[in-house]
């Protein structure tokens, strides 16, 4: 049974039905087979009862936020500041892709949104400076991927809610791995750069006095930070809470940069609403899924015949390692983490792994997934900035490295589970 629902997924996804689709009509028909239409009699108020989660308010709050920061112009000074700290480093504004969309990655809690905002300043700069251009938006595409990890990630809240985990706890643990991460990304473009120095593009000019002086632009990512995550950690605010007063916040920005209008309201909004109604129609046909496939007992078999073989708890994990690694080339990140989750979540736990810790390895196995081909969603979202055009391949092979990188932090985190634990242990005495 749980092969043949993985085939069917798989067929459904290759076919390029829509997710929500694939989700629902799997969902459906197992439903007619095993249940006798239980999940039919029962999905308005199955519905009503997941769709008022307090803590699924917070995705469109996070999502009009990372908006807001977007058309309010704070993400281009933000990459000119970051640019005069970082570009003496051999790679030179590669760092500052790294750079800018660590930092952003602090207010959006988007991957997407990450590495299009970013994207869009740094590609003028490719063809100015004479970068080697796979490379160039390699990093850029990767550089997105830690929308996802460091605080505040929807895709945290997401694993939060159905896993029934602490998202503080989560939001915690993200952030050690996000900085490694975002510093291994730094060592590599310096030894490709080292090893291939036509890579490395002409070096921009600045001085100290320069530097100082554009200080002030990395504040309000700094500061909206601050309010989020640390409104969470003052017991101030709840997570879905921190993402209204992120939203307040970032409005105040937007007027104080003279960029606040009705209509970049307007569009803020409506970018907001477009991508809000995907995540919940996905999220809601993932829970009927996940509701079905408990009640006919596929977790239970799952863990039964993982139980069967005998491998010790490593083995198994180095198992789901692998499987996450090939799914990532053919799935969305959102879908993976909506369809696999709740299957190999009880098999986690029973195995004697954290769960806060498993929250930030997936999330690493589900960055890896956005750059690798044939589906990585940033490949495709940094191959949509190019102005002037070009062949895919040239961003995929530009990202090949940081796919490694990731493999290396994700052998990182089950050699040292330190990494991701050690913060929520230290704040909460876990």
């Amino acid at each position: 049974m749980p092969l043949g629902i993985v085939v069917a997924l798989m067929f459904m996804v290759i076919i390029a039905v829509p997710i929500a689709a694939v989700l629902g009509m799997l969902s459906f028909g197992l439903d007619a087979l095993y249940m006798d239409g239980r999940l039919r009699l029962a999905i308005g108020e199955f519905t009503w009862d997941k769709q008022k989660e307090f803590i699924l308010v917070a995705i469109p709050m996070f999502i009009l936020l990372g908006e807001i920061m977007l058309r309010a112009g704070i993400a281009r000074r933000m990459y000119n500041a970051v640019a005069q700290w970082l570009s003496w480093l051999p790679g030179g504004l590669m760092h500052a892709n790294i750079g800018s969309c660590a930092i952003f990655s602090a207010t959006s809690g988007s991957s997407v949104a990450t590495a299009a905002t970013v994207g869009t300043v740094a590609y003028p700069e490719i063809q100015k400076r004479r970068y080697h251009e796979g490379f160039f938006l390699g990093s850029l595409a990767a550089g997105g991927t830690l929308g996802i990890l460091i605080p505040p990630s929807i895709n945290l809240i997401i694993y939060g809610l159905i896993t029934d985990t602490s998202v503080p706890e989560l939001y915690l643990a993200g952030i050690l791995p996000g900085m490694a991460l975002a510093g291994l990304f730094i060592l590599i473009i310096v030894i490709a750069c080292l090893i291939k120095p036509e890579w490395s593009g002409e070096h921009q000019q600045t001085s100290w006095s320069e530097r100082i002086r554009v200080l002030p632009d990395l504040l309000p990512p700094i500061l909206l930070f601050g309010v989020v995550v640390g409104s969470i950690y003052a017991g101030i605010a709840t997570p879905t809470e921190a993402a209204s007063v992120g939203v307040v916040f970032a409005l105040i920005l937007a007027a104080w940069n003279r960029s606040l209008s009705g209509q970049m309201l307007r569009e803020a909004f409506e970018g907001t609403m477009r991508t809000t109604a995907m995540i919940m129609l996905i999220i809601l046909a993932a829970v009927f899924l996940n509701f079905v496939l408990g009640f006919i007992g596929v977790t239970q078999a799952l863990i039964q015949a993982v139980g069967d073989l005998g491998w010790t708890p490593l083995q198994t994990m180095i198992a789901l390692v692998i499987f996450y690694l090939i799914l990532g080339m053919f799935m969305e990140t959102l879908s993976m983490l909506l369809t696999t989750v709740p299957v190999v979540f009880p098999l986690i736990v029973q195995l004697g792994y954290d769960p806060i810790w498993f929250g930030i390895l997936i999330t690493v196995l589900m960055e890896t997934a956005l750059i690798t081909p044939p589906i990585g969603v940033n490949l495709y979202v940094v191959q949509g900035i190019r102005s002037r055009g070009g062949a895919f391949n040239d961003v995929a092979w530009g990202a090949l490295p940081f796919v490694l990188v990731m493999i290396v932090m994700v052998a990182l985190l089950l050699a040292y589970p330190d990494l991701a634990l050690w913060l929520p242990e230290l704040v909460y005495g876990r």
